[in-house]
């Protein structure tokens, strides 16, 4: 079963940690996100992996956007 990992709020992509493939566990990072000057990591919720990327560094994302798929 996948789950989507989306974003909580509005903030900007710092640093992408995984590549679709990758193998994640439970609280492993998949990215990092920027808001107001605060880095913010963003854990898997499950294990598994990682078959979706979609958002690149630089990106601004809303609350809810799809960060990425894990499976």
């Amino acid at each position: 079963m996948a789950e989507d990992v989306r974003a909580e709020m509005v903030s900007t992509v710092f640093q992408i940690v995984v590549t679709e493939g990758d193998t994640v566990g439970i609280g492993d990072t998949l990215v990092v996100l920027e808001s107001m000057k605060m880095e913010i990591p963003v854990l898997a919720e499950v294990a598994g992996i990682v078959s979706k990327i979609d958002v690149e560094v630089g990106d601004v994302i809303k609350q809810g956007d799809l960060i990425a798929v894990v499976s």
